[in-house]
């Protein structure tokens, strides 16, 4: 099957906007780990494991680093779990995750500028803000179909092995990652690691799937955005003529 120009061009800004919507996912992200009251589901693990890092009790890994081994983790799990149905082009997902982690790590460092969390008023800006994002560019990264996050594919994968239905699974999933990052810090500090899971934590597992809710079907404007392959192809081609203007004579 042939492929034709308007496929690739599409392929490519399909996955320019998965960039852009994976960017606003880690900077909602970073900002909850900022807050100090308590992080995302996602990064509550490698968050424990970046603070044991930092007091060397274990590697002096980033949370990008630790989000990276996390997912290698969630793929190979999929593997297990589904076996000879584990499609091929999940192992995508494992690149989706290497970038999410990279983003993350940019994110840190940004938010590290904007204040210094101290005060709870800046706490709760910082946990409302970062949710809000959060919620707003997973509704758009869904609408964007590529590979899923190796978060959301071990949700899909127990579900469709198990026969549950994915919210009950989703639970599931979500609760275990906290328990562990729990246990986890037991084991580094000996206390439970309030800024690694807190109210936080608790308030945007159920936020964040509220605002998904809300800002769908608001989501037009990313719908044709999406779909604008005759617009980009002249960006394209306008930029190569602006480049490489052609020779008079």
């Amino acid at each position: 099957m042939s492929i034709t120009k308007d496929q690739v061009l599409h392929f490519i800004w399909q996955h320019v906007l998965l960039l852009f919507s994976m960017f606003l996912m880690t900077f909602g992200v970073a900002l909850c780990v900022r807050s100090n009251l308590g992080s995302g589901v996602i990064s509550s693990i490698p968050m424990s494991f970046t603070l044991a890092g930092e007091s060397g009790l274990a590697p002096g890994w980033t949370i990008g680093g630790y989000t990276n081994i996390m997912n290698i983790i969630l793929v190979a799990s999929q593997i297990l779990i589904l076996r000879k149905n584990f499609e091929l082009v999940q192992l995508f997902q494992l690149l989706v995750g290497f970038i999410f982690g990279a983003f993350l790590d940019i994110n840190m460092w940004i938010t590290s500028y904007f204040s210094t969390y101290e005060a709870l008023y800046s706490q709760i800006i910082a946990q409302l803000g970062g949710a809000t994002i959060l919620g707003c560019a997973v509704a758009m990264e869904i609408r964007c179909g590529s590979v899923t996050m190796p978060g959301e594919g071990i949700q899909v994968a127990i579900a469709r092995v198990t026969g549950k239905p994915f919210p009950i699974v989703k639970i599931m999933v979500d609760t275990t990652l906290v328990v562990l990052a729990v246990i986890s810090g037991y084991c580094f500090f000996g206390r439970w690691p309030w800024t690694v899971v807190g109210p936080g934590t608790l308030f945007a597992m159920f936020y964040v799937g509220y605002v998904v809710k809300i800002v769908n079907p608001h989501l037009g404007w990313f719908d044709r955005l999406l779909a604008y392959k005759p617009g980009f192809r002249r960006y394209i081609y306008g930029l190569a003529r602006f480049i490489y203007p052609k020779k008079e004579g």
